[in-house]
């Protein structure tokens, strides 16, 4: 029974440790969740139901909206504040987290909205956004490339 609290104790002990020692870990600008893992052409979108349009575009607006942002600091994942130079103060890491909230709600909003109002648009208009999405983050590559 003694073995039990001390494990107990010694186990609560490690975690609240390191609960407290994440918050002023440097966290990533860009979530390290977002990227493409396919770029489609035009004859496979056509191909496609138009369910599967409509999560590839919600898929592909969730995506611009974590990394447009943020390009004049970086277009892939794993860029910090401390990387770039930024102090990674408690002002800065604030800010920094409540930018990633008013996304997170920005994104949440234009989701339910599009969910709502997206089965209503044409196939071939959902076709053409997606290609233009896809367009735009290959874009971001070559503009990666070119700082």
């Amino acid at each position: 029974m003694k073995m039990k609290i001390i494990f107990f104790s010694l186990s609560l002990f490690l975690i609240t440790g390191a609960s407290f020692a994440q918050k002023d870990a440097p966290r990533s600008i860009i979530s390290e969740k977002v990227g493409i893992k396919k770029y489609h052409d035009k004859d496979e979108l056509d191909r496609m139901q138009k369910g599967q349009l409509l999560e590839l575009y919600i898929e592909r607006i969730k995506l611009l909206v974590k990394t447009l942002p943020y390009i004049a600091f970086a277009t892939k994942p794993g860029v910090t504040m401390s990387t770039l130079g930024i102090p990674n103060t408690k002002d800065n890491r604030s800010t920094l987290e409540d930018e990633f909230e008013a996304s997170d709600a920005f994104l949440e909003t234009t989701l339910n909205f599009q969910r709502t109002m997206l089965p209503y648009s044409d196939k071939s208009n959902l076709v053409a956004a997606i290609i233009f999405y896809e367009d735009t983050m290959k874009a971001l590559h070559q503009y990666s490339e070119f700082r």
